[in-house]
């Protein structure tokens, strides 16, 4: 993984040095003086897996409406008498999603995810879908230059348990192989943005707040931090392609039950990433791939593997 890293900013210390005096957006997103950025966050559930945000910071459509889908893939300990990790977790979500401007420095993101999650034990597979838990947030433009090298945004989300939570899923290995929490969190992020000429570079950092259930169990609260590099490799007039590279860490706290402290539900992880955006006239599309340079969650007991995101937008 330490070679995963060191290629990872070796292609971002390259993009660094081929800026040119150009712009990296389309001009007519310039001219309506909109927010640059879009936060997106968590769309699954629980802690120590299946919560990962998917780290999209969209350059291209700053308001908008779409669809994302955003799959990630984890190795966790099936036998509790073995140190091996041999059971493979598939979280698997669909969301439509929205960021709708409200005054000049006010706009109001919204997602619905359905999600589809199978994990393959020794008694046979087993496979959950339906409606997640809804998110809704209020991000405001607290900072932005003259010469739009620098943004600062803040946002404050809440996330609305629409999707199942099933008490039989706490008892395995990784208690977040839901639907949904079952509880209200809620959310608190910064994103700032530094952009000029061909180049851009975006940091996020996010905390979601957990609350107990109705089946009194808490998930662990969960801090997110993200670091991305745009650069633009070609445009026209109504089109332009930008590729990404970045670096992005989740932190996750204990789950308690009844008040006491879940042991092995702890952990974190650090991934590097690349993908690219497109966008033609009003329509954006974007993927990515995550790889793990580092990874611990519930004290061992799972492993980060991959993720992988894709999504097309529509500009509003």
């Amino acid at each position: 993984m330490k070679k995963l890293i060191l290629i990872l900013f070796s292609i971002f210390n390259i993009l660094i040095s081929a800026i040119e005096k150009d712009s990296l957006y389309i001009p007519k997103y310039d001219n309506q003086n909109l927010l640059k950025t879009q936060e997106f966050f968590c769309d699954a559930c629980g802690c120590g897996a299946g919560n990962g945000s998917s780290g999209f910071e969209s350059l291209l459509n700053p308001q908008f409406i779409g669809i994302k889908y955003f799959s990630q893939h984890y190795k966790a300990k099936e036998n509790l008498f073995t140190n091996e990790l041999t059971q493979d977790q598939y979280f698997n979500t669909i969301q439509i999603w929205g960021k709708i401007p409200i005054t000049e420095k006010l706009s109001v993101y919204g997602s619905l995810p359905f999600q589809f999650h199978e994990k393959k034990t020794l008694q046979g597979d087993i496979r959950i879908s339906g409606i997640g838990d809804a998110s809704l947030m209020g991000i405001y433009q607290i900072l932005d230059s003259k010469n739009t090298f620098h943004q600062l945004n803040g946002g404050f989300g809440v996330k609305i348990p629409i999707g199942k939570f099933d008490e039989r899923g706490i008892s395995g290995v990784n208690p977040s192989f839901q639907l949904g929490t079952g509880s209200w969190d809620y959310q608190l992020a910064l994103n700032y943005k530094f952009q000029e000429n061909l180049f851009a570079l975006l940091i996020n950092t996010d905390y979601t707040i957990k609350t107990e259930n109705k089946k009194h169990y808490q998930f662990g609260n969960q801090w997110n931090y993200a670091m991305t590099g745009f650069q633009r490799i070609w445009r026209n007039e109504n089109s332009i392609i930008s590729g990404k590279l970045g670096l992005q860490g989740e932190v996750y706290d204990w789950n308690k039950q009844f008040g006491e402290v879940m042991p092995r539900t702890a952990g974190s992880a650090l991934y590097g990433k690349i993908g690219f955006e497109a966008s033609y006239k009003k329509w954006s599309v974007g993927s990515e791939v995550m790889l793990p340079a580092y990874t611990n969650l519930a004290s061992g007991d799972i492993e980060a593997k991959s993720r992988f995101g894709l999504f097309v937008n529509f500009g509003i």
